[in-house]
């Protein structure tokens, strides 16, 4: 089957969400998971003393205490890696990778440049594997959701089949990355993409993968079981 490039680009708009105004209750969502990761970042590197520590973590558990009595959303807005439905942002903005409501993702930015997606991200210390390096499967988690991306422009969005990292050098810290990627081949329900990621000139890293598109209602299922599981806990 052929790629339907301007099918592509039609939906290439709804992925700009970094760039999104946010408001109300989404913006101090977005203002205190910048927070937390600002804390998280200096307390991998922190030499503070236990005092220091333990007044923290006491008011880190008093105010887990004071979010644990608010109600949990149950209701699953956006598709995973789709931008079929009218406002993705909610979903995108609470994603492991590239949200900026997630306070454990780097966050990794991505947008549109002509027929591929590209990403940018600079990884701070929590996300340390080899010493001054990127841990791999951060690098490995950012493939993922960076050709994940693009195989859902094509108007078949499904999830990864397999996902193969090949790591030509160390992906370096505290660096401007930079991610490619871009749809290869589609057949039948399989989308074929593969990425590849820069620190300046220099290839650290190269991604293949297979993504197979959804079947019927399997999308829908585990949206029911995601919001059966938050009534469960309340």
């Amino acid at each position: 089957m052929s790629i339907d490039t301007d099918k592509m680009r039609k939906r290439l708009s709804h992925y700009s969400v970094a760039a999104m105004e946010a408001s109300g209750a989404w913006a101090s969502k977005r203002r205190l998971a910048s927070a937390m990761r600002r804390v998280i970042e200096q307390l991998v590197t922190s030499n503070a003393p236990e005092a220091e520590l333990e007044t923290a973590a006491e008011a880190l558990e008093r105010y887990g205490d004071r979010l644990e009595k608010h109600p949990k959303g149950s209701k699953y807005e956006g598709f995973a890696e789709s931008s079929n439905a009218g406002t993705p942002n909610a979903f995108f903005d609470q994603s492991p990778i590239i949200g900026l409501a997630n306070p454990i993702a780097p966050p990794l930015e991505l947008r549109a440049e002509g027929d591929k997606v590209v990403g940018r991200a600079n990884f701070g210390s929590a996300y340390e594997g080899p010493p001054s390096c990127v841990h791999g499967g951060w690098v490995a988690a950012a493939f993922d959701e960076l050709l994940g991306m693009a195989q859902s422009l094509t108007g078949n969005p499904g999830m990864t089949g397999t996902l193969n990292v090949v790591y030509k050098r160390p992906t370096p810290l505290h660096t401007e990355l930079r991610f490619e990627a871009r749809v290869d081949e589609i057949d039948g329900r399989k989308i074929f993409a593969s990425g590849e990621a820069f620190a300046g000139d220099t290839l650290t890293a190269r991604a293949t993968g297979i993504f197979i598109s959804f079947r019927g209602d399997t999308f829908q299922e585990l949206v029911a079981l995601r919001e059966d599981r938050n009534k469960a806990s309340g």
